[in-house]
């Protein structure tokens, strides 16, 4: 079994540090991918410090990778060495249940096999992208297609498609009104994607800190959500509202700005749970509704789309050294929009 190089939590209250890991050896459906650069997500740092239950450890995580096919399995037929691809939030799923035929493994009725910290099929602890290479089976890489550059392409494996398909599942496009909460790493992909798509889009944040940046990304209008104001001049605007903060927020607030048979979709996963009153969900005819990441057959359209659009993720390249102050500042909110792991500082 090779050993690579990576970054990992010890335990779920200190710092990652640099170590090594164990890999599977190439199985005949595996690809052996070497990592160029792997995003930082929220997520991240809520598994390894333990805020959505209990890990083993040491933990690498990181499920935003791009690198390049190194080996293949002798039945692989989807890539070849040398292809330029992809990993995002999921390595395996049953491939058998109705959810998975359709295309839809995130939601794998026997539970898809997470990027890290999930027990892989060998019985194994599956170890994330903060790594300098991955084995994965065939079916869950994607291609990168050359219209983008690896380092903006890695965070699209999870922050682009996350917003990706609730956006299309939901109809964002010519003449219809989209408000993205947040503009973060979940939320400025957001923007650029609905502005792709044709849509209206409104940026809600809690301060016009950001406003300049999400103008210049596609939104149209931008407003401050600490401005109570907000609420009552945006009331029944939108058809669509996506939020992508991962705290807890009035959830019944944000449904007042819907229009008649609007629907608000969560995609930010805070800790703790999101209460909402009934009547601002009948008063309307609204919906409220989640979403997690895509397939990886969307997934692979969204890469597409990007690259005929010309849509990567803000992104500042980081060396590994780095990693456990881009934490701290991605909790501070002080990132602009997406830290991303130069994996041969490893």
């Amino acid at each position: 079994m090779p050993t690579v190089n990576a970054y990992a939590a010890p335990s779920a209250s200190e710092d990652l540090i640099p170590t090594t890991i164990e890999r599977r050896e190439v199985g005949p459906r595996d690809v052996l991918i070497e990592i160029k650069f792997a995003g930082i997500c929220h997520s991240d740092i809520h598994t390894v410090r333990g805020d959505w239950g209990p890990q083993q450890y040491p933990l690498a995580p990181g499920h935003e990778i791009a690198g390049f096919v190194t080996e293949v399995g002798s039945e692989v037929t989807r890539h070849k060495v040398g292809d330029r691809v992809g990993v995002g939030c999921m390595v395996n799923s049953c491939k058998e249940c109705a959810n998975c035929l359709a295309g839809e493994e995130q939601y794998c009725l026997k539970g898809m096999t997470g990027t890290y910290g999930a027990v892989d099929r060998d019985g194994t602890i599956t170890q994330g992208g903060y790594s300098t290479h991955v084995v994965v089976t065939e079916d869950f890489v994607v291609t990168i297609p050359e219209g983008i550059e690896l380092d903006v392409a890695a965070p699209l494996l999870c922050a682009g498609i996350t917003t990706f398909s609730p956006l299309k599942r939901w109809g964002a496009g010519p003449g219809k009104k989209v408000a993205i909460v947040g503009l973060g790493g979940l939320g400025h992909m957001a923007v650029k994607l609905a502005h792709a798509m044709g849509a209206e889009v409104t940026v809600l944040s809690q301060s016009l800190k950001k406003q300049e940046d999400g103008l210049r990304l596609g939104a149209d209008h931008y407003y401050a959500t600490s401005d109570a104001g907000t609420f009552e001049t945006l009331a029944g605007s939108f058809d669509l509202i996506i939020n992508t903060v991962s705290a807890s927020i009035d959830i019944s607030s944000y449904l007042q700005l819907l229009s008649l048979g609007g629907t608000l979709v969560n995609v930010g996963a805070p800790a703790e749970p999101l209460p909402v009153n009934a009547f601002a969900l009948i008063g309307g005819r609204r919906a409220f509704a989640g979403s997690m990441i895509g397939g990886i057959r969307e997934t692979q359209e969204m890469l597409d789309f990007c690259a005929e659009h010309g849509i990567g993720a803000e992104i500042e390249v980081i060396p590994a050294s780095k990693i456990n102050e881009a934490y701290e500042r991605v909790l501070a909110s002080d990132v602009r929009y997406r830290f991303v792991i130069d994996t041969a500082t490893l």
